[in-house]
């Protein structure tokens, strides 16, 4: 399902839902930074359609090379809130991510080693890579408190998990004035080899963890 249809399905939910109690919320936590806006559609169950993000940049200095690294989140959620034990919940639903990390790295000096080869740093332009998640339309399940519809301010949390897949990586190279042609394919071949072992390393990392507390109100 693509990311317009997830929109029209939430709108047309909404519509079904615009007679009942309703309200918005704003939340923070390890999807980024957003909000929600919520509708009650029957008795003990409330569905919200929510976005959050953030862009976090930071420096890495390893061995030979200081990186410019970004982290960038971005998750677009459909979510139906089944509520039997009063203001705790059950959740499910679904979220469209673009969660990725971003590395770019400068030679600064030294050596290093890529698959088992020993480089100058200034025999590199510079390295790049790129870990995101395994798919962009990801279930999520998870339990929590409090319901965006809810009348009046109130609190909220959810705890719970995104099933985005294994993550996907991968690096690249840009080769120094000082390598040959054969030198220069040597190391983009080194580099793509590592870039297959991170991804083979990230293997377990199926499940991402979710935890978002904010405030509400409704009407």
């Amino acid at each position: 399902m693509k990311i317009s249809k997830l929109i029209a399905v939430t709108a047309a939910l909404a519509a079904a839902g615009s007679a009942h109690a309703a309200g918005v919320g704003v939340r923070a936590g390890t999807t980024g930074i957003g909000g929600d806006v919520g509708w009650n559609i029957a008795p003990t169950l409330n569905a919200r359609l929510g976005y959050s993000a953030l862009s976090w940049g930071h420096h890495l200095q390893e061995t030979g090379f200081r990186y410019d690294a970004t982290l960038k989140l971005s998750n677009l959620s459909a979510l139906l809130d089944w509520s039997p034990l009063g203001p705790f919940r059950v959740t499910g639903g679904i979220v469209g991510n673009n969660n990725k990390y971003n590395l770019t790295g400068t030679p600064s000096g030294g050596t290093f080693t890529v698959n088992g080869t020993t480089y100058q740093a200034s025999d590199v332009g510079n390295l790049g890579g790129t870990v995101k998640s395994g798919k962009s339309l990801v279930p999520y399940l998870g339990v929590g408190y409090g319901n965006v519809a809810g009348m009046g301010v109130n609190f909220y949390f959810d705890l719970g998990v995104m099933f985005q897949g294994s993550p996907k990586a991968s690096l690249s190279a840009n080769c120094g004035g000082g390598l040959s042609a054969s030198q220069c394919a040597q190391l983009q071949s080194d580099v793509a080899a590592e870039g297959r072992n991170l991804q083979n390393s990230l293997k377990l990392f199926k499940y991402s963890p979710v935890a978002n507390i904010g405030r509400t109100i409704g009407f």
